[in-house]
C-alpha cells in the first residue's frame, strides 16, 4: 500500500513528520509522499524517520495555483480557477528556481492569512487573531484553513456551532471555501510560472483532487463531459499525472477517473489527503471511505516519468 498525498504539522496536518511516518509504518504503508503546502522544510525530519522505519519517502509538495485555461463563475464574474497541484521528486536546494517559487507562495500565504483574520473579525469572530493561530500551530508559516476552522469553533461556537465533523464541514462550505462568506483566493501565481521553474529537475506534476478543482457539480455525467478536456489541457502543459485515486471519492468515481486518466495518457496518482485530527474522518492510506487502495505500480510509473 502506498499513499502519495499526506500532510504534517509543517503545514495543516496535526502529526509531526515522525508521528506520520510511524503511523504509516503501523498501517502497512510501504511508500509515502509528504506533500505539505508550499514547503519542503518537513522533509529532513520525515526522511530520517522513514529511513529508521524502512519506508520509501517520495519528496513532494502541494501548492495552490491559478489555472487561466479554465474558469468558474463567482459573484457574476468569470474568474480563473484556483487549483491544487502536487509536485513529486522536487529539488531540495533552496536556491533552485522551484524552491524560490515556493518561498513566494509562503509569502502569499502569510499575507492571505492576515486578510482572512481581518475579514473574520469584521464578521464577528472578534477573538480570532493571528497571534492565537500562531500559538496553535507553533509556526506562522504552518497556518492553513483547518487551523482557522478549529479556531472558529473553539473561540466562537455561538456563530458556527459546537465541535464536530459536521460543523467543520459546514465551516468550509459556508465560510472558508469558494463562495463562502470569508473566502480569500489562495494565490495569483499561474500554473506555468510554477511548472516552468521545474524545467530539467525531474519533477513530476499531478493535479490534486481534480474534481474539487474543476467541477462545480460532481457526478458521472459532468466528470465524463469535462475531465477529458481538463486532462488533455494539463498534459499539454507538462502534467504527467492526475489524482484519480483520491481518498475523498467513492470507489465508482475513482474507477471512472482512472479510466479517463488512462485514456488521456496520464498516470492515475492517488492518496488519502491525510491531515490527522484536522480531518478526523480521513484514514491514512485508506481515505475517507476506508476502501482506498493506490496500486504500488503508480509510484513506478511516476519514477519512470522523471
Amino acid at each position: 500500500m502506498i499513499d502519495l498525498h499526506t500532510h504534517s504539522s509543517f503545514s495543516d496536518g496535526s502529526d509531526t513528520p515522525e508521528q506520520l511516518a510511524q503511523k504509516a509504518h503501523d498501517v502497512g504503508i510501504s511508500a509515502i509522499a509528504l506533500t505539505d503546502h508550499d514547503t519542503t522544510l518537513s522533509h529532513a525530519e520525515m526522511a530520517a524517520a522513514c529511513e529508521r522505519l524502512g519506508l520509501e519517502l517520495v519528496d513532494g509538495v502541494e501548492v495552490s495555483l491559478r489555472d487561466d485555461e479554465f474558469s468558474r463563475f463567482s459573484d457574476g464574474e468569470s474568474k480563473p480557477r484556483n487549483v491544487h497541484v502536487l509536485a513529486y521528486f522536487l529539488p531540495q536546494d533552496p536556491d533552485h528556481p522551484l524552491q524560490r517559487q515556493l518561498a513566494k507562495l509562503r509569502k502569499d500565504r502569510e499575507q492571505r492569512n492576515q486578510q482572512l483574520v481581518d475579514l473574520l473579525q469584521e464578521k464577528g469572530f472578534s477573538d480570532l487573531t493571528l497571534a492565537y493561530l500562531t500559538q496553535m500551530t507553533g509556526n506562522v508559516d504552518s497556518i492553513g484553513r483547518p487551523h482557522f476552522a478549529r479556531a472558529m469553533v473553539d473561540l466562537h461556537p455561538e456563530i458556527v456551532g459546537e465541535p464536530g465533523v459536521e460543523t467543520t464541514n459546514r465551516i468550509f462550505t459556508d465560510w472558508l471555501g469558494v463562495g463562502g462568506a470569508a473566502y480569500v483566493p489562495k494565490t495569483s501565481m499561474g500554473i506555468q510560472d510554477f511548472v516552468g521553474a521545474a524545467e530539467g529537475s525531474g519533477t513530476v506534476f499531478s493535479i490534486a483532487h481534480p474534481l474539487i478543482n474543476y467541477l462545480d457539480e460532481i457526478n458521472p455525467a459532468s466528470i465524463e463531459t469535462t475531465m477529458p478536456k481538463v486532462m488533455g489541457s494539463l498534459r499539454e502543459r507538462g502534467f504527467k499525472g492526475i489524482e484519480a485515486y483520491y481518498g475523498g471519492t467513492s470507489a465508482g468515481i475513482r474507477a471512472l477517473m482512472v479510466k479517463l486518466a488512462r485514456d488521456a495518457g496520464m498516470i492515475p496518482t492517488g492518496g488519502s489527503d491525510y491531515h490527522g485530527t484536522y480531518k478526523p474522518d480521513v484514514e491514512l492510506g485508506r481515505g475517507r471511505s476506508g476502501d482506498l487502495h493506490v496500486p504500488n505500480e503508480v509510484l513506478d510509473e511516476l519514477k519512470a516519468a522523471r
